[in-house]
């Protein structure tokens, strides 16, 4: 079945802060910078990068200089807009539409979970504010509401320029339905990728692509190339490796950008573990525990 977006690796650009919550520009920069070395698809501002966060001043300041950073014609940037209503959405995609960004990563609103009615006005109405954009739905538990195959075949049908999800959490089940029944592109985390490939296309949401680009290289050729034996044996294989990573900080109540921020540190880039007030961040001990941990049991894994 033919898709509506090109088949890719996407990753996640995570937003430094120093001591007073200033934007760190330089480091910032250089992040960027650095995640083009190894990827052309990435974007700003889902949970990793604290899009639920941000004010509209440091939201139109940082997309700015990302849309500098990644102006370039084999460069594919996308922003993502998180707001509690349909009207602080729109805003958001409009002040990135403005600067010149033209793909998009929506949730659903967070305050209480949507109807079938509700969530279908919300894709019409954002989508539908800018029609020579492209969206892709962040389909995840925080709004409280979860989307799947028979709601995507529905709105594929009300709104033609959703191209796309964001679905890590999408079960081996739920990947054969999603690849074979949509014209969606389905971003799929390391775990479910290898699911997804075996029905047909679809694209991988690399959370561990700044720490290991060689690996996410070799996972992503595999599931393109349908080698599917030495596709789940890698799957499996950084599901080990991460887990030996994460396990200094197993039992620490975190939200997510707090571990993806450990993840962009431990491969060398500018990143301060901080959050926006009032989240907390991972502190440096269980950091550098993680990174040790890593040293120890995959020596080869961290270069």
């Amino acid at each position: 079945m033919a898709k509506r977006y090109p088949r890719a690796i996407l990753v996640s650009c995570e937003v430094p802060w120093d001591e007073d919550e200033k934007l760190m520009e330089d480091a910032f920069r250089q992040e960027i910078r650095k995640t083009l070395v190894n990827y052309n698809h990435l974007y700003i501002f889902g949970t990793a990068g604290e899009g639920y966060a941000v004010t509209l001043g440091q939201f139109k300041e940082i997309a700015e200089i990302f849309g500098e950073e990644t102006d370039r014609p084999d460069v594919h940037p996308m922003v993502g807009a998180i707001g509690m209503s349909t009207g602080q959405v729109v805003e958001r995609v409009g002040a990135a539409y403005d600067i010149g960004f033209r793909v998009f990563q929506i949730p659903l609103l967070p305050w209480g979970a949507l109807t079938d009615n509700e969530y279908m006005t919300y894709f019409k109405d954002v989508c539908g504010s800018f029609p020579d954009a492209s969206f892709l739905h962040y389909n995840l538990e925080r709004p409280k509401r979860m989307l799947y195959t028979e709601d995507y075949r529905r709105l594929e049908a009300e709104v033609p320029n959703l191209v796309g999800t964001k679905f890590t959490g999408a079960s081996p089940e739920e990947a054969y339905k999603l690849v074979t029944q949509t014209e969606l592109q389905h971003f799929l985390g390391e775990r479910n990728f290898p699911f997804g490939c075996l029905h047909g296309e679809c694209s991988l949401l690399a959370s561990w692509g700044p720490l290991f680009p060689r690996k996410i290289r070799e996972l992503f050729d595999h599931g393109v190339e349908g080698r599917f034996e030495k596709l789940f044996r890698l799957s499996a294989e950084i599901t080990r490796v991460t887990e030996a990573f994460m396990g200094p900080a197993r039992g620490l109540e975190r939200i997510d950008g707090a571990f993806d921020k450990m993840v962009v540190r431990a491969s060398g880039a500018d990143m301060p573990l901080r959050l926006l007030s009032p989240y907390e961040g991972i502190d440096l001990e269980t950091f550098e525990a993680c990174v040790k941990a890593l040293r120890d049991s995959y020596p080869g894994w961290l270069q």
